[in-house]
């Protein structure tokens, strides 16, 4: 096993993640190649260890003061496909498990688009992507979970255990990393999901100049109610999913990408209806820079791709997050209405606020519902199976002096957004809590949640009494631990 001390020269790289915000100065970082080895690091820890994926924690779960010792999965990044049950190592990156998959045997899991983040934090929150609204989320497909326990003993438990053993699977499936142990493989049994052969393309951008309060009601207003219209399981749109990144003003455009399977029934006059509800009579260019996304010409035009070239193109043309300076806030919500007008006027006001120079500052929405909302909520930890899309509030930058500004942004947009309900979005007709995998530490803070709702109850809401309960029943000492994570009952 490899073992990284302050002395190394790849100390640095691996005691900060994604975000240059949180860093930590561990006295080692252990890079662990078998489950054995894993166990061998927790058993010996004694101290506060923090276990890292892919670096890319939105808050300082993984990377802050009180660290004592890293865990880093990455070289355990194996897939395999043994007796009928694929096996996929926690510190595999997206890309690399969905190009494995693919090649080596035709079928994927229905995760996100950054190629870079790691399965280990993916999966276990709930992980989601551009094959949600047709196959589901990641966990819907989970079989099984290899766990290294606070005790250092390994266990897979799977979807037929039963007891506490159950609970333990059952946890893995939604209820966020860092909080049960270290996982250190996914288990899918056979048949897995079968991935599109090609997908129809759209991205585009529509100038802000062409953007008065009225348009921009019409743009966000008709997203969300095209994916409420689409939100059951059958819904004739389930094949196709989207982001629409509404950059700051100062960014100068704003963009809007669509996938669809091009192989669901009439999916070209479905995307076309799916264009039309949103941009109505908006004329759009080429994509320029807008999400964490690069410009992407010659697809203002629907194209034809194979779904392999399109998942590489999608995920690694994302020059914001590969920028080795990043710094970034982010705040999430799951919308299960139409927005009302009072929304829409918030965000129009935030996004065109003339003391903001940051063109990477953004509200950004994503597909969700249509097979999502088959599961019933209890089945798994994810409690918001009748959501239509996400919504994320973020900025990004790359400058210590930058930090204050930028914060404040986003934490006043959100507040403002939520402010019936004390600035965050509880759970009710509209909205329904947010997304463990954004996770957000003000909604520990009194200052910014004034609600009453305490932070698991916006990202679990009833199911956290289960958690609970495996918590207790598998690490009652908090071996495994972090800001907001499980505590036992």
């Amino acid at each position: 096993m490899i073992v990284i001390g302050p002395d190394d020269p790849r100390y640095a790289d691996f005691t900060a993640g994604i975000n240059q915000r949180y860093t930590a100065k561990p006295g080692s970082v252990h890079l662990p190649r078998t489950t054995a080895e894993v166990a061998s690091v927790v058993s010996a820890a004694g101290r506060h260890l923090s276990v890292r994926s892919g670096g890319h924690c939105f808050e300082d779960f993984v990377h802050h003061e009180g660290v004592d010792e890293i865990l880093d999965l990455s070289a355990l990044s194996d897939v395999d496909f043994i007796d009928g049950v694929y096996s996929v190592g926690a510190g595999a990156r997206l890309h690399d498990v969905y190009e494995k998959l693919y090649r080596g045997w035709g079928v994927t899991i229905p995760g996100g688009i950054c190629y870079s983040v790691g399965a280990g934090g993916h999966i276990t929150g709930g992980g989601y992507g551009l094959l949600s609204r047709r196959d589901g989320l990641t966990v819907d497909h989970l079989s099984g979970v290899e766990v290294v326990l606070a005790d250092g003993r390994t266990v897979v438990v799977t979807r037929d255990s039963t007891g506490a053993e159950a609970d333990l699977f059952w946890a893995h499936t939604g209820g966020g990393g860092g909080s049960f142990g270290v996982v250190t493989r996914f288990l899918f049994e056979a048949p897995l999901v079968t991935p599109p052969s090609e997908v129809l393309v759209a991205a585009m951008s529509v100038p802000w100049a062409d953007l008065d309060e009225g348009a921009f009601a019409r743009l966000l207003g008709g997203y969300a109610r095209w994916h409420h219209d689409h939100r059951a399981p059958d819904a004739p749109g389930r094949a196709l999913s989207s982001l629409l990144m509404l950059n700051h003003r100062c960014n100068g455009t704003v963009g809007l990408v669509a996938q669809i399977d091009a192989a669901a029934p009439h999916a070209q006059r479905v995307l076309d209806e799916y264009l039309s509800t949103v941009l109505g009579d908006l004329a759009v260019r080429d994509f320029a820079a807008a999400g964490e996304f690069g410009p992407m010409p010659g697809l203002s035009r629907p194209r034809r791709l194979p779904w392999l070239r399109a998942t590489r193109f999608l995920g690694t043309n994302t020059p914001v997050l590969n920028d080795p300076t990043l710094r970034a806030e982010h705040k999430s919500a799951y919308v299960r209405g139409t927005l009302p007008e009072s929304q829409l006027r918030t965000a129009y006001e935030f996004l065109t606020r003339p003391d903001v120079t940051n063109p990477n500052t953004m509200l950004v929405a994503f597909s969700y519902g249509g097979a999502i909302a088959a599961v019933d909520p209890a089945a798994t930890a994810v409690a918001q199976r009748d959501s239509t899309f996400k919504l994320l509030y973020q900025a990004f930058w790359s400058t210590v002096d930058a930090d204050a500004a930028n914060i404040a942004w986003v934490r006043e947009f959100y507040r403002a957004m939520y402010a019936e309900t004390g600035g965050v979005p509880v759970p009710g007709e509209v909205v329904d809590g947010c997304y463990v995998n954004y996770p957000d530490a003000d909604l520990s803070d009194p200052m910014w949640n004034t609600s009453g709702v305490p932070w698991h109850g916006l990202y679990f809401k009833d199911n956290y009494a289960r958690l609970q309960r495996a918590k207790s029943a598998w690490d009652p000492g908090e071996v495994f631990r972090h800001r907001q994570s499980v505590r036992p009952a």
